[in-house]
Parts: C-alpha cells; sequence; structure tokens
C-alpha cells in the first residue's frame, strides 16, 4: 500500500488509500478510521506523515473530526447544481431520498422594510412567513425561512405548506414561476442552527438567500436558507464565450 521507493509523496499515498477504502465501502459513513498512531505502526511512517494526509481528507470533507473520539468517515454529499430552478422537495425526489419539512413557523406579519424592497410591495403589507426544517431520509439538512406576499399567494395554510409550496402556487393558484436569483456566502452556525438541525457547536454551513420571480418579473418569494456544510455542495456548469 505504501511503496517508499515511488516519486509520489507518503503522504499522498496514504491520502488515496483512506480515500479509496471509503469508495469501495470498506469503511462507511459514520465509522472511525485508525487513529494517527495505528496508521503510522502499521505502515512505518512517521505521524506527521500521517497527520498531513488525514488533515488533506478533512479539508476536503470526506472526514471529520470529533473531539476526544477521533476521526470519522463523513455522509456523502448531497450535490445541488446551481442551474435550473426547483423546490427543496423535488431536487430530493429527483435523488431518490424522501422529502419532509418539519414545520417551526407558520404566521402572516407586517413586511418590514428590507421584506418589502425585496417582494416589491407596500412596507406593513401581510406577508407569510414561514420557517421549516428541511429533511432527507429524515435528517435535517437545512432551515428555511420563507417570506411570499399573503395578496398574492392566496389561501396559503400550514397543511399545503407542509407538501409543496411550488407546487401549490403552480398548480392551485395557476401562476408560473419562471426564475430566481441566489446568492450564496458560508457562516458559522448560530446556537438555533445547532439545536434545529442536530450539528455541533461552529458547524460550517451555507447561508443562501434566494428571490423567486414569476414569469411577468413579480417577485414571488424571498428565501433565507443556511444548510449544513457537511452535507450539502453546489456546483454550477460554465463556459466560455
Amino acid at each position: 500500500m505504501i511503496d517508499k521507493t515511488s516519486p509520489i509523496p507518503i503522504y499522498y499515498q496514504l491520502e488515496s488509500y483512506i480515500k479509496n477504502q471509503i469508495e469501495a465501502g470498506f469503511i462507511l459513513p459514520g465509522e472511525n478510521i485508525p487513529s494517527e498512531r495505528e496508521y503510522a505502526e502499521n505502515y512505518g511512517i512517521s505521524r506527521m506523515t500521517v497527520r498531513q494526509a488525514i488533515n488533506s481528507l478533512v479539508n476536503e470533507g470526506l472526514l471529520y473530526r470529533k473531539k476526544g473520539s477521533g476521526t470519522f468517515v463523513s455522509e456523502k454529499k448531497i450535490e445541488q447544481p446551481l442551474q435550473g430552478l426547483t423546490s427543496f422537495t423535488e431536487d430530493m425526489q429527483k435523488r431518490g431520498m424522501t422529502p419532509t419539512s418539519k414545520l417551526i413557523h407558520f404566521e402572516v406579519i407586517p413586511a418590514n422594510s428590507f421584506i418589502a424592497n425585496e417582494l416589491k410591495i407596500s412596507e406593513y403589507a401581510p406577508v407569510y412567513e414561514i420557517k421549516r426544517i428541511r429533511l432527507a431520509d429524515g435528517e435535517p439538512m437545512a432551515l428555511e425561512t420563507n417570506y411570499l406576499s399573503a395578496n398574492l399567494v392566496k389561501g396559503l395554510t400550514e397543511e399545503k405548506v407542509k407538501a409543496s409550496i411550488y407546487s401549490y402556487v403552480e398548480e392551485k393558484l395557476g401562476l408560473r414561476i419562471t426564475h430566481a436569483e441566489q446568492m450564496i456566502e458560508s457562516v458559522r452556525a448560530t446556537d438555533d442552527h445547532e439545536k434545529l438541525l442536530n450539528i455541533e457547536k461552529n458547524h460550517p454551513m451555507l447561508y443562501i438567500q434566494r428571490n423567486t420571480f414569476l414569469h411577468d418579473g413579480t417577485p414571488l418569494e424571498l428565501v433565507r436558507s443556511v444548510y449544513r456544510g457537511d452535507r450539502y455542495k453546489f456546483q454550477i456548469k460554465m463556459e466560455r464565450n
């Protein structure tokens, strides 16, 4: 496994070996890998070399450390293409996963100046404020807060929200959703995120703000979401003109 005569750095050989073990299913998500000492003794290499290999895999997201317990294999990340406009429900169903939502908050509130500006409505106009935990196969993936104009999306209820907002808007109200603008940045988990998503303190998160529009340019919704950085990654295809 480790060829000390090879020009390939030893840390990289060990990194590739561990990665192959994970990809082949010999070490499963949630299981811990051998300790640095065990790798060093088994292959006659320094612990510093082992640490370099493991650090690289941690940085790549294939492994994660749990203080006092060891190093574990991460769950496979969900790859979300940034091309195309789909809902969380549609995304998970395409992957053969069962999407569910846990409704935390559903209320009609007066729009503050920020929400009013994003939805292009009058300040204090009624908007739905909907906070949900989004789950895939029962595991929390994201905390999502939606704002929609109550004058535009009439008749929205908790039961309809538990299914799919997009389905209700398109199939029941006959509105055509065509495009969205999305901003993504990295943030650290707050106490609220830790409690609701069952993650550790300062867990890496992806914050996303999405503004969704109807075919005539009318803003449909403002969505502010935080996704677990250990379970989600985004990809985009870029072409040179």
